[in-house]
């Protein structure tokens, strides 16, 4: 292993954005945009309300403009390469910057390779009743024939379209179907309308705002060419339809083909390696947008982290694992890939993960500070709660009250990187800054912000840029990740269960899931 450099020397390429890894030779990636600060950095002082010196240590270790460092070289490389989509350049350079990071910093960072359906939408038109729609084709659609489909719209006697029950004593043979979002996933409402025999699917979106976040997780022959509009327009051509047909067309131009992409993982030397304290977040971004929030935040955060524990490994008693997933935005590929080879092939080193802290999104510009919500006080779990993940989100919770910071509860549903985790049996937590739901008042009386609208108004945009990021919510969030890592990482007695945890029946977990926080 070669001997990590000064701090001073690390800091000095990051800043610089001397990367070798990332260009072949040695040199500069350009400047970047100057870093915003939405609400000013509060590096100093550090909360006094934590008793555990170690913790303290590493908060002032971890700081935010170091982080700030991180999220300007991965704007850089979406600047040059477009984005940092799975299976895109920008991914590739993204790792090799957090590789390099790792490696200066005395780890031995490794990647786990995974295949993978790439897609990319050359073309995408819609019109309908004679007007162009703006649409947004949803991850995993196929394409229509060339030339697209013409029909008339046509909407089911229940506006949700998830059963075929909708779809009852409606002929939809011909036709492109108009849905509305919400209750079910994407792929049941463009695989219902397809065997209603549907050419094509039209999700309106359940709220005001762009339509975003779509998936239908790996392309299949039982799909139809699906794409999503906004409500005003879905409302408005709903409304049409009740006063007539509104014909349309649908021509949508996909190119899908088997790429690989990969995982980064690096963890501590020391530390007991049949107890691992685990901790992620996912590396890649939407196409066509830089995703420094999502979830370069949650990305650069752990590398930070990452970096300033090596200092204090010596402190560890549990070995702390770091992951940097890969194809999270294309339905969780990555985590699942990595648990998946685990229950395979080594089902006793999954037995060895004691808690898996997942980290999407720590930096929204309208933020909360968001807990994973496993003992369900607030949200029904639709999800299993494993046994430890209760314990799990009490240990963050005793934390922010030490330091005096609000909290609310975000669901434990699964709909991020820890799914395939909890699906085996491994408890888990995390924490969220919000992504498209909107804030309430009581939000906005608690964490400052404007409510009623959304946590991240720039979300799987092109628009997720630096000047999206909340810097206050980066350094709240940022301290609560250091004191679990090395809190839990010198010991896991505050997340043990009375009896042990009790091995559960191991499954591979499908990799179809909709990717929603």
């Amino acid at each position: 292993m070669r001997p990590p450099r000064s701090r001073a020397a690390v800091a000095a390429a990051i800043a610089l954005g001397v990367v070798a890894t990332l260009g072949g030779a040695t040199g500069t990636l350009g400047t970047a945009a100057a870093s915003p600060s939405v609400l000013s950095e509060r590096d100093q002082p550090r909360p006094s309300g934590v008793r555990d010196e170690d913790s303290r240590r590493l908060q002032q270790a971890v700081r935010t403009r170091a982080i700030m460092k991180h999220l300007e070289q991965l704007q850089i490389v979406a600047d040059r390469y477009g984005d940092r989509a799975a299976g895109q350049q920008g991914y590739a350079a993204s790792s090799r910057y957090v590789e390099h990071v790792l490696r200066e910093a005395g780890y031995q960072p490794k990647r786990q390779y995974f295949p993978f359906t790439y897609t990319r939408v050359n073309a995408n038109t819609l019109t309908a009743g004679g007007d162009e729609v703006a649409n947004h084709v949803l991850t995993g659609s196929p394409s229509t024939p060339a030339g697209g489909v013409v029909g008339e719209l046509v909407a089911p006697a229940d506006p949700l379209g998830c059963t075929a029950a909708a779809w009852s004593g409606i002929d939809a043979t011909g036709k492109i179907a108009l849905v509305n979002r919400g209750t079910c996933p994407f792929a049941d409402k463009s695989r219902v309308a397809r065997a209603a025999g549907a050419l094509g699917v039209v999700i309106w979106n359940n709220a005001p705002g762009e339509f975003t976040g779509g998936t239908l997780g790996e392309t299949t022959d039982d799909l139809a060419p699906t794409t999503g509009i906004n409500q005003d327009v879905g409302q408005a051509l709903v409304a049409d339809l009740a006063a007539g047909p509104v014909q349309a067309t649908l021509d949508l131009d996909i190119l899908v083909e088997e790429r690989q992409t990969w995982n980064v993982v690096a963890e501590t030397r020391r530390g007991r390696s049949g107890n691992v304290v685990m901790a992620g977040a996912h590396l890649d971004g939407v196409q066509d947008g830089a995703g420094i929030n999502d979830n370069g935040s949650g990305s650069a955060t752990l590398l930070e982290t990452a970096v300033q524990l090596k200092k204090m490994e010596g402190r560890l008693r549990n070995k702390v694992r770091f992951a940097w997933w890969g194809a999270e935005e294309l339905g969780l590929l990555g985590s699942t890939h990595y648990v998946n080879d685990l229950v395979e092939n080594r089902p006793a080193a999954l037995d060895d993960i004691a808690t898996y802290l997942n980290y999407d999104m720590v930096g929204s510009p309208n933020y909360i500070v968001g807990v994973y919500d496993a003992d369900e006080s607030s949200f029904e779990a639709s999800a299993p709660v494993p046994a430890g993940s209760i314990e799990t989100e009490r240990a963050y919770r005793r934390y922010f009250r030490a330091v005096g910071q609000p909290v609310v509860d975000t669901a434990f549903s699964g709909r991020s990187d820890y799914q395939a985790f909890i699906a085996n049996g491994v408890a888990a937590g995390g924490l969220f800054s919000g992504g498209d739901g909107v804030k309430t008042p009581e939000q906005a009386r608690l964490f400052g912000g404007t409510a009623g609208i959304t946590y991240d108004p720039n979300y799987h945009t092109p628009a997720d840029d630096l000047a999206n990021v909340n810097r206050r919510s980066v350094t709240i969030m940022s301290d609560a990740i250091a004191h679990m890592t090395i809190r839990l990482g010198k010991s896991t007695a505050v997340i043990d269960v009375p009896g042990g945890r009790s091995t559960p029946k191991r499954v591979v977990v499908p990799r179809t899931d909709e990717p929603r926080r």
